[in-house]
């Protein structure tokens, strides 16, 4: 059809599936095994009801300032919207409009070729090294901006922050942005060096440690003057982007660090002890950072392996991607849930 000719033709991002219904075990998306705090609830209990009917604050400040303060930063330092994919867009938007293409590895979050494609902007996917790291060298050539994330995702390896700092000073006439969803489980946060990059802006979010991954919330930290340029693009855009029930919960989220720190070191302990498990089955790993562990077998392949899973209600992620289509990535459950996935493998590989 005629009009068919002026539509925008892009290959979506395909999130994890999410399964309904029965007895399941969900481990393919990486969210938190666990509830969000239970000042969390309290919050919700508290919205009134007029509140709702009334716009929520533009400028999402009350959640701005507490984040702030937890970190250190100055309120003018940090961006909220909805969960770090509305970050990214928006900082994508923001800052990569330069002529050259900007770069990210070749395994890595696969948004931001969607995101690149859907804004026209040119982008070069670097090779990790064979082991599934970044060689900052790669990243020492002309460029129109920089995005990684650290701890990677799917391989859930954290790069040391002499690395992240040598891309740094390698590239300080772009934007370099370091997106540390996973960085809670393991990782260094490269906040340290906001005060020597002005054009460093390190993203987070509270779908992975903070366990409110369904209130979408993600946040980016950076110079006063990355904000404002931020706060520019999304006041162009969708001025009322959180909404005022996310922005309490949030705000008492943030509130509970004693909370997020235990729940945090539950998903560690468990994500270690889960290794040594899956090691005596003869599966191989990444050493991850994250909240998932990025294996793969000797000898049964991957994608075998995923069906078999799927077949009894196990739901684990299968890339079918050059490189890592051996791979299976895990998240990590509760201990009933992994000792359930275990069970499984042991019998299946017996068996098989």
């Amino acid at each position: 059809m005629k009009w068919e000719d002026n539509v925008r033709r892009v290959v979506p991002y395909v999130p994890g599936e999410q399964p309904k219904g029965g007895r399941i075990v969900k481990l393919n998306t990486n969210e938190c095994p666990y509830p969000p705090s239970p000042k969390v609830m309290d919050a919700l209990r508290k919205v009134e009801q007029d509140s709702l009917r009334l716009y929520p604050d533009p400028e999402v400040g009350a959640l701005r300032a507490q984040l702030a303060k937890y970190y250190g930063v100055k309120t003018e330092q940090v961006f909220v919207g909805v969960g770090s994919d509305d970050v990214i867009a928006n900082a994508f938007l923001t800052f990569f409009n330069g002529k050259k293409p900007i770069l990210f590895p070749d395994i890595t979050y696969s948004f931001y070729d969607v995101w690149a494609e859907l804004f026209g902007i040119a982008y070069e996917r670097i090779p990790l090294t064979e082991d599934f790291h970044i060689d900052p060298k790669d990243y020492a050539k002309e460029n129109g901006g920089i995005i990684f994330p650290n701890p990677n995702a799917p391989t859930g390896i954290a790069e040391s922050l002499q690395v992240v700092e040598e891309i740094l000073m390698a590239n300080t006439d772009v934007v370099v942005m370091v997106d540390e969803a996973y960085v809670d489980f393991g990782g260094e946060s490269a906040l340290s060096f906001l005060e020597k990059y002005e054009n460093l802006l390190v993203i987070q979010t509270f779908s992975k440690s903070r366990a409110m991954a369904g209130m979408r919330i993600g946040y980016a930290i950076g110079s006063e003057k990355m904000i404002s340029y931020l706060n520019d693009v999304k006041f162009s855009f969708n001025s009322y982007t959180m909404n005022k029930t996310s922005i309490d919960m949030g705000v008492a989220c943030v509130q509970d660090d004693v909370y997020f720190k235990e729940i945090v070191s539950k998903v560690v302990a468990t994500r270690e002890r889960v290794k040594k498990e899956l090691a005596k089955l003869d599966f191989s790993f990444t050493d991850s950072m994250s909240n998932f562990i990025f294996a793969t077998h000797k000898s049964v392949s991957a994608k075998e392996i995923f069906e078999a899973c799927k077949k009894e209600q196990i739901f684990v992620r299968y890339f079918k991607k050059p490189r890592i289509d051996n791979y299976l990535r895990i998240s990590v459950g509760t201990e009933e849930e992994m000792d359930i996935l275990l069970d499984f493998l042991k019998e299946f590989l017996k068996n098989r």
